[in-house]
């Protein structure tokens, strides 16, 4: 079995290399950008299981990143991350469609559990 593509898009690079550290050593594909745009060329050129972005960053935020990625790869898992996390920030990602969102520091046990779940057909939470 192939292994599963994981793309991380923050602009803080520890939250980016400790992702990419972890589900490596998990046996995922992951590639990390420190901002969206580029991530978005790299979306369109190889297929990513689940995406997992930042909500705040410079060029494009996450609410962008995750309604492209809805619109134009519909099977792709998008987790949201944020340090500014509120009910209103995660009411309206689920609204777009987010298969989950974390406020930041984010646990990595719930990230990996979350991440295993969504690949293994888990829905999203109601």
């Amino acid at each position: 079995m192939d292994a599963k593509k994981i793309m991380v898009i923050d602009d803080e690079n520890i939250v980016g290399k400790m992702i990419k550290a972890t589900f490596e050593r998990d046996g995922y594909v992951v590639e990390k950008f420190l901002n969206a745009k580029p991530a978005l060329e790299r979306l369109r050129e190889q297929k990513f299981d689940v995406v997992i972005t930042d909500l705040k960053m410079r060029d494009v935020d996450g609410m962008e990143v995750l309604k492209i990625v809805k619109k134009e790869f519909p099977a792709t898992k998008v987790i949201m991350i944020t340090a500014f996390a509120n009910m209103d920030t995660s009411v309206e990602a689920f609204r777009k469609k987010a298969d989950d969102f974390f406020p930041k520091p984010v646990k990595i046990s719930d990230l990996k559990a979350r991440i295993k779940g969504l690949l293994e057909g888990e829905e999203r939470p109601a």
